[in-house]
């Protein structure tokens, strides 16, 4: 009979394995009486908890803190183009869009953070850095973060308004490798950092060295309202000797198949210049927010091509309390945010609730032509409601109308139209 080889044992089945096969002595039960005898001065940890950082271990005798998290991004949608097109609207009818493991490690004045998204495979790494706080209101930060530009994308995707971010978000640099600093009062952030890597939302090709910094300021804070006033730039000298660069949006699905706008390659590219401009103002459960950036694309012996975009949301939260605007960031750059929607406890289903809706709107526009560069003009109006049954659960539909006037995807160069339904269902812990 032929042998059939073992199969390894996880750790945790070897070890209750050998608590049920190892007896505990009489004389030393110890706080865990069920432990064989050997098992019992392992060290215990303090406190488990389960909040909206995922699972959390705190040791007994040290400032020592774990998280163990996750979410879970599931979209599904339908659209139609206008006129008809050679390609589909949608690369799917659903998706995962993200799948997400997330962990922390706080450790005294020290944040260790990763992200890795199992859905992603082309940059699968998102957050990875550390960071010091040697003192309260100021951190130092090193790793994989997002760079200090936008409010609408340092904002979480798991407390967007809608299923994805607005057509500026093309011009935010998003996470790079880098240095930063960054402080905070009752009311003012600054945050700034030196910058390599290669930024995602920009198609640019060589690392070059970027210095990014962004300022707020809120002149109304109290239990009410909140006004948020910021400026954000950034500066990215690239490679020596020209680099190709290009810049293109889609209609703000995930699941939709091609750019509606597109530069093309951008040759012989020396730097690229952002600038960007924010604000926000929330009354009770209703929040109006916008932005608009201006991105330079710089070239020995080629004029300066200039591209724009801008967008304008409104929120309301139904049935529940407005958002919380936090001032501190956790660890990286994510100062002076408004976080997500809480459901208040007599309103989770699972408490016999329906839960709480938010309803939105929304219109952007990205504009790609400049000089020589004939990459179109895209405008989105957008529709959705939220539903949240319970913490750290929501349910998203969105409708979005998208138009660009001239269209990269169109063969003859025409308008293309486009309208869409999105939904999704997200899971985070």
């Amino acid at each position: 009979m032929p042998c059939r080889p073992l199969r390894s044992i996880p750790p945790a089945s070897a070890l209750l394995m050998l608590a049920a096969l190892a007896p505990a002595r009489a004389d030393e039960a110890g706080p865990f009486p069920f432990l064989p005898y050997f098992a019992q001065d392992l060290p215990t940890v303090g406190m488990a908890t389960l909040d909206a950082k995922g699972i959390g271990l705190k040791s007994d005798d040290s400032d020592a803190v774990f998280h163990i998290g996750g979410r879970l991004h599931e979209d599904v949608g339908a659209a139609r183009l206008a006129p008809k097109q050679t390609f589909a609207a949608l690369s799917a009818d659903g998706a995962v869009r993200r799948a997400w493991f997330e962990a922390s490690l706080k450790l005294h004045d020290v944040l260790v953070a990763f992200q890795y998204d199992l859905a992603s495979a082309t940059r699968p790494v998102d957050d990875a850095y550390v960071s010091y706080s040697p003192v309260s209101g100021f951190h130092v930060v090193a790793g994989n973060f997002k760079e200090p530009f936008s409010l609408n994308q340092l904002e979480s995707n798991n407390t967007t308004l809608f299923t994805e971010r607005s057509l500026l978000d093309t011009f935010s640099p998003q996470r790079d490798v880098g240095l930063g600093l960054g402080g905070n009062g009752e009311r003012w952030t600054l945050m700034g950092g030196v910058f390599g890597g290669t930024p995602v939302a920009t198609g640019v090709s060589s690392f070059g060295i970027a210095g990014t910094a962004r300022a707020t300021y809120a002149p109304i804070l109290d239990a009410v309202q909140v006004l948020h006033l910021g400026v954000a730039g950034s500066y990215r000298a690239l490679d020596r000797g020209g680099t190709a660069l290009s810049f293109s949006d889609k209609p703000e699905d995930y699941l939709f198949n091609k750019s509606l706008v597109s530069t093309g390659t951008i040759r012989d590219a020396d730097a690229v210049g952002r600038f960007g401009l924010e604000g926000a103002y929330q009354y009770g459960s209703v929040r109006v927010q916008g932005e608009y950036a201006l991105t330079s694309v710089t070239g020995a012996g080629a004029p300066d091509r200039t591209f724009q975009a801008g967008y304008a949301e409104l929120g309301w939260v139904v049935n529940g309390p407005g958002r919380r605007y936090r001032v501190e960031a956790p660890g990286a750059s994510e100062y002076a945010i408004f976080d997500g929607v809480k459901v208040p406890e007599g309103r989770r289903v699972s408490r016999g609730g329906f839960g709480v809706f938010e309803l939105a709107a929304r219109v952007s526009a990205i504009d790609l032509a400049s000089g020589p560069v004939r990459g179109g003009a895209e405008h989105d109006a957008s529709l959705g409601v939220n539903w949240y049954p319970d913490d750290d659960v929501r349910v998203m539909a969105d409708y979005v109308h998208a138009r660009a006037d001239p269209s990269a995807a169109s063969v003859t160069g025409r308008p293309v139209s486009s309208d869409l339904v999105v939904g999704r269902f997200q899971v985070y812990w």
